[in-house]
């Protein structure tokens, strides 16, 4: 900002220096000496001004102007990048914060950090300059024409207010209109990745060519706001232009009369017509270039929201929740590595809690099971422990995350192979630890060099789950010493059930699972019925 009003300054001040030397020069002509024939290219008993320092002057002035305007861009430039580079920053660490926060879909985020950020450059390259150009260069300029004439200048300052005025009138209805074709981009977006998630299933029941009607009529709203918006713009660009020419050609025609009636010398009237366009252009220019920053404006203030929406409590100050380490127990319950004493979640906008009055404890090398009726709260309990949402009753003692291995109902998988998707969970695990961990996993046969799409494509639900359970099962090899698994056995054969579990016993580690599973259930030291006829520590199976 300071780099671009100092700028804007100099600019100004070469603007000025342009305008005397050309007006100068102009009427020096017409004031040379009575003799001079004006026809013949040799000088008479007059004389030409002096046409080579006069043109070197001018190409100093527009070398020095192209100069600050390449700085004004790279300036411009610079700052947007860092800014979309925080932005970006801030959303992704905002949404690692709240990964279940679906307020903003997936296919809505990436719109955001893509396209909808880069459309800042708008802002910060075209719009701001301009706009501290329209801040100092009407100023000096203007202080110019008052030292030159009175009369220009009173004219410039009664008009040039009105350019502001229409650009108002003007902006608030391209920010409307912006506005809505933003969303209408989001919802395009969104039924775009919904559709391609989806694309087998309804291939299979033979729905799929239906869904090019709506896709069609998506993309044909988000074409028609697209040109409404583009017509705005032009039609206001034709508004800001008219305003400028007439209110220009008004100080031309008083300077014409006065100029005729000897009220004002030639010099001062070039003067005041060469720098009467110049007071006006900034401004002008501020009208055109707001279209360029109204897509980036929408894009930040949803950035904004989803950074603001992950900073704000979803719980009074009187009622935060108390999470702490393991290493603060005292007493008999120093032993346990988990403990959860009467906890609760409210999800924001919900009238009820998604969960009460969980209690239970939980020590090395036990295996304790979450289970109840569906909807009851065990995946929130799971969420809370993990570290995905913070309870809104309750404490909860955890032990730090990096110490913790996740298995959940639909595990994140990356473009890759297998191997590449069992390792995020160590590393350095070798290939030997990697088919170990598969087969411990239930999954014996897998080839860890085949090949995985992007979010898993190309595996079951089930070989997701193996995968995903083998990745644990390398992180607690690696120094965990805590497995929180959803429905680990979902869609696995009885056989491959009592690998896992068989695998599960053989870390020695503290578990917690939430599972409906008969052999589960028998395999646990101790359930925990959430969401029943009573919540809290259940019977020992």
């Amino acid at each position: 900002m300071a780099g671009g009003v100092l700028i804007g300054c100099l600019t100004a001040i070469l603007t000025v220096l342009q305008a005397w030397v050309l007006s100068r020069a102009i009427a020096g002509v017409f004031d040379a000496a009575p003799g001079l024939d004006y026809t013949s290219p040799v000088a008479g008993t007059g004389a030409w001004p002096a046409l080579g320092g006069i043109i070197a002057t001018l190409a100093a002035i527009f070398g020095g102007k192209a100069l600050l305007a390449w700085l004004n861009t790279l300036l411009a430039h610079r700052a947007a990048a860092s800014v979309k580079s925080r932005l970006r920053r801030d959303v992704m660490a905002a949404r690692l914060a709240s990964p279940l926060d679906d307020r903003t879909s997936s296919a809505g985020l990436v719109n955001l950090l893509t396209v909808g950020l880069d459309a800042l450059d708008g802002f910060y390259a075209k719009y701001l300059p301009q706009l501290l150009l329209a801040v100092t260069v009407p100023l000096i300029v203007g202080v110019a024409i008052l030292t030159a004439d009175l009369t220009s200048a009173i004219i410039v300052a009664l008009t040039l207010p009105l350019i502001p005025v229409f650009m108002m009138l003007v902006g608030w209805t391209t920010e409307a209109r912006t506005a809505r074709r933003w969303r209408t981009q989001q919802r395009l977006a969104r039924h775009f990745a919904d559709l391609v998630a989806g694309l087998p299933t309804l291939q299979v029941f033979g729905r799929a060519k239906a869904q090019a009607i709506g896709l069609r009529k998506t993309e044909d709203a988000h074409r028609a706001e697209t040109m409404g918006t583009l017509r705005i713009s032009f039609l206001s660009a034709l508004v800001l232009e008219l305003l400028a020419t007439l209110s220009v050609a008004v100080v031309a025609v008083t300077i014409g009369f006065r100029v005729v009636h000897h009220e004002i010398d030639l010099a001062t009237a070039l003067f005041v017509l060469i720098l009467a366009p110049e007071a006006f252009l900034p401004v002008r220019q501020v009208g055109v270039h707001y279209h360029d920053a109204a897509d980036g404006m929408a894009a930040a203030q949803q950035a904004f929201a989803v950074i603001e929406g992950a900073e704000a409590p979803d719980v009074r100050a009187e009622e935060a929740p108390e999470v702490r380490a393991p290493a603060s127990l005292e007493g008999p319950a120093a032993t346990a590595l988990v403990r959860v004493d009467a906890v609760g979640h409210t999800y924001p906008g919900a009238s009820e809690p998604a969960v009460t009055g969980v209690s239970f404890d939980v020590a090395p090398g036990e295996l304790v099971v979450l289970t109840g009726p569906s909807g009851g709260g065990k995946t929130t309990v799971l969420n809370v422990l993990v570290g995905f949402l913070s309870p809104t009753t309750g404490t909860v003692q955890v032990p730090e995350r990096r110490r913790i291995a996740y298995v959940g109902q639909n595990p994140g998988m990356l473009a890759g192979t297998i191997a590449d998707n069992v390792r995020l969970g160590d590393a350095g695990a070798s290939d030997a630890a990697v088919a170990d961990a598969l087969t411990r996993a239930g999954a014996p046969g897998m080839d860890p060099a085949r090949t995985v799409g992007d979010d898993g494509e190309g595996l079951s639900a089930g070989e997701r789950r193996r995968v995903a359970t083998a990745r644990a099962l390398v992180r607690i090899d690696a120094g965990a010493d805590l497995m929180l698994l959803d429905e680990p056995t979902a869609g696995l054969d009885a056989e491959a059930e009592e690998a896992l579990l068989r695998s599960l016993r053989a870390t020695g580690v503290a578990a917690v699972v939430v599972s409906h599973r008969p052999a589960v259930l028998a395999e646990a030291d101790r359930v925990v019925v959430i969401g029943g006829s009573a919540n809290g520590e259940g019977g020992a199976s």
